[in-house]
């Protein structure tokens, strides 16, 4: 018994000793860090497709035991059973450890290190004013740096863009403890990049704009036509992860991925009031898509929504764990012969008799499509809610589309229930 409570002990201290730098300086632009922490050596050339999904379950099959485990026995009374959460949120000090949430993704996006090898960027203004010349303190000046960066804020903002944020590579938009939007103006691009993290800020009422010089490093500008106005759009970009980010009533698409755009993960995000929620793959004869790689996790599809959650084209999606309350055409769809993988979901159909069906097939041709890998496995259908399957019934067919160990559809509640931006207060675990 002895032994037992000092292994618990040391169990406690490592949990509170977590890794990270020196706390941010709230009223400094740059903030270097006393230490950084080290990178697997393989993270910055890890292939876009994974070529082993079964490493990947493995990996969070342990995660999500592990943490199941601590709730279990009492370790952790924060803990959930949300294998991204349990890994940061019980850390009463997650501020000054806001790294360690860079360890925390799983799915097709696990290798999204973000800012995580750079200093803090504290952004002071939220003013936009000039997309050639954006002032140092502005979200736009930190998001084009060639470096890494952790970004954060040093108070409530409403952000309106006037053109476009293009993102550089490695850059982490951290908006924990403070109320951050982007809103009221074109959005957030992420074109031929890799290693994003976009956390914890609201994405809304996002417009049209373009036709205009856009600044997407220190060294580069160019011109852009106009952009569709979509929440986030993703072009051609890798290893992204948007986790805890609350959408809603854009022009276009919520979330929009295409034009070979592959190792992404969507989580712990709420959707809500808007209609074609989330686009992924460019066109049905952009073949390059059949490399695409997305997970889709523990999200909550809420009030407003009518289809696209997604809408899928070629490639491979893995839709595990989302809780679905509304949607007024159809929740899942797609074309061009996707592999859709639909695991442990919760799927409320709406009081629409003609409604009800989950799924979509964009492609009147019932010969080709029944051929398409789609799956329903251990979902919960609720109030008339149905699945067309279709091709292939072994697992090993949809192999490229698993990318993480689902948990059972009852839990979906817990899982989700914290989905969107969270309520995070320093000193206090978030």
């Amino acid at each position: 018994m002895k032994n037992q409570s000092i292994l618990t002990c040391m169990f406690l201290i490592k949990i509170l000793c977590i890794h990270g730098g020196a706390a941010p300086n709230p009223f400094g632009i740059l903030v270097a860090e006393n230490s950084r922490e080290a990178e697997p050596t393989n993270y910055l050339n890890a292939t876009a497709a994974e070529k082993d999904p079964d490493s990947i379950v493995q990996m969070v099959q342990r995660s999500i035991d592990n943490s199941t485990r601590r709730r279990e026995l009492g370790y952790l009374s924060c803990g959930t059973g949300n294998p991204i959460d349990d890994c940061w949120r019980c850390d009463p000090n997650w501020q000054r450890h806001r790294k360690r949430l860079a360890d925390c993704a799983i799915g097709f996006g696990r290798h999204a290190k973000g800012g995580k090898r750079g200093k803090i960027y504290v952004v002071t203004d939220h003013n936009d004013y000039d997309a050639v010349t954006p002032r140092p303190g502005t979200l736009r000046h930190a998001v084009i740096q060639t470096e890494p960066l952790w970004i954060i804020f040093k108070g409530d903002m409403v952000i309106q863009l006037k053109e476009e944020l293009i993102m550089n590579s490695f850059k982490t938009i951290d908006g924990r403890g403070v109320n951050v939007h982007i809103a009221k103006g074109p959005c957030i691009t992420i074109q031929r990049v890799r290693n994003i993290i976009i956390h914890g800020i609201h994405v809304h009422d996002c417009k049209p704009a373009g036709n205009a010089m856009v600044r997407d490093s220190p060294t580069h500008f160019g011109w852009r036509t106009m952009c569709d106005g979509d929440g986030i759009s993703m072009f051609g970009g890798s290893h992204i992860w948007v986790d805890h980010v609350s959408l809603s009533n854009c022009a276009d698409g919520l979330i929009d991925a295409i034009m070979g755009s592959t190792a992404i993960t969507i989580s712990n995000s709420y959707f809500s009031h808007h209609n074609e929620v989330m686009l992924l793959g460019h066109r049905d004869s952009y073949t390059p898509d059949v490399k695409m790689q997305v997970t889709i996790a523990f999200n909550h599809f809420g009030e407003g929504l009518i289809q696209r959650m997604p809408r899928c084209r070629h490639g491979y999606f893995h839709v595990v764990n989302n809780d679905y309350s509304h949607w007024e055409m159809y929740a899942i769809g797609g074309s061009a012969n996707p592999t859709i993988n639909s695991q442990g979901n919760r799927f409320m159909a709406p009081a629409n008799r003609f409604a009800k069906e989950v799924t979509k097939r964009v492609n009147p041709n019932k010969d080709e499509w029944k051929q398409w890998n789609w799956r329903s496995d251990g979902d919960l259908m609720l109030n008339g809610a149905y699945f067309t399957p279709s091709g292939a019934v072994a697992s090993s067919a949809y192999a490229k589309a698993s990318s993480m160990a689902a948990r059972s559809s009852t839990h979906v509640g817990p899982l989700t229930q914290d989905a969107g931006v969270l309520n995070c207060k320093t000193g206090a675990r978030c």
